[in-house]
């Protein structure tokens, strides 16, 4: 039997499924024995309107190859294929994957990658954009492990918690800034896009939703950075309430002396004076270039030690 029995096709350009109703999806789901599981963070966006407003920031060309994250039943999955784009989909879901593969699966333009993203996503293609509905159980760690293994986009177009995005745009000295907010910043110029209550999705999430555009910056290598950069940031975050002088002090006694005491004292208030950086300043307060500065100026001081 048919997966699609509660969907008539028209014509090619017609989804499969009906996308905008709660009712017919989750007749679909109960016709296949599928459901939606909290854990996973699944939720549909069934607001015909947010799709195209995505799919406009992506703003893609006939024949480019995009990385889907989180596809479902293939809402974004067939909007991406109607614009003739190579879609690359990460799917956890079992079930759900059984219905893109029947779908989608004859199209030689799209490609399922079955099991967990945060897993499957370094022996993955080389496209240059993604899109997502992240589920708000990996957004961040998703983000983040794909900046950490240096696999840059060139334009990503993400659905997110707002709480989250809310931190990812954050500026030096607000509350929300943090590590997370240098990671993203150092690498790409980030655009928030509309914010999406409840009823947008099914089912329907008790926080807000809100997309966001990133562009990886034209103004940055990202090779260039020093390696030093993320465990240095991470660690100067870590105790927010302390100044830099003491969180540098204590990177530096268990990353580049091994030891502590008057050298290396001496040695971190070198490093802050030569970046120009006052030793009563909290993490907060520094941006990306600067914090970029202090991890390629340790790196080079430990070279000479």
């Amino acid at each position: 039997m048919s997966l699609l029995t509660d969907a008539v096709r028209i014509s090619s350009a017609d989804p499969p499924l009906n996308y905008d109703s709660p009712a017919a999806l989750r007749a679909f789901l109960e016709a296949q024995g599928l459901g939606m599981r909290k854990r996973l963070g699944q939720h549909f966006l069934i607001n015909p309107r947010a799709r195209g407003h995505l799919l406009d920031a992506l703003d893609l060309s006939p024949g480019e190859g995009v990385w889907e994250i989180g596809p479902g039943l293939g809402a974004m999955t067939f909007g991406l294929l109607e614009q003739g784009l190579r879609v690359r989909a990460f799917e956890l879901d079992s079930g759900f994957c059984q219905v893109l593969t029947q779908l989608f699966g004859d199209n030689p333009r799209f490609c399922l990658v079955p099991g967990d993203v945060l897993k499957t996503w370094p022996q993955a293609g080389d496209e240059r954009y993604l899109l997502g509905n992240l589920p708000y159980t990996i957004g961040s760690r998703l983000v983040g492990a794909l900046i950490e293994g240096r696999r840059f986009f060139t334009r990503m177009v993400v659905l997110l918690q707002r709480e989250l995005v809310q931190r990812m745009i954050a500026r030096p000295g607000s509350k929300d800034y943090s590590s997370f907010s240098v990671l993203c910043q150092s690498f790409y110029t980030m655009s928030p896009l509309s914010v999406l209550k409840g009823p947008s999705f099914y089912p329907a999430p008790h926080v807000d939703s809100q997309g966001l555009r990133l562009e990886l910056r034209a103004d940055v290598r990202p090779d260039s950075y020093s390696p030093l950069f993320q465990p240095l940031v991470r660690r100067l975050f870590a105790s927010r309430r302390k100044t830099i002088n003491h969180n540098l002090y204590d990177y530096v006694v268990s990353t580049i002396l091994k030891t502590g005491g008057l050298e290396a004292q001496e040695f971190t208030r070198k490093a802050l004076e030569r970046c120009g950086i006052p030793e009563n300043t909290r993490a907060e307060a520094l941006d990306g270039e600067t914090f970029a500065a202090l991890a390629a100026l340790l790196e080079g001081m430990k070279l000479h030690i």
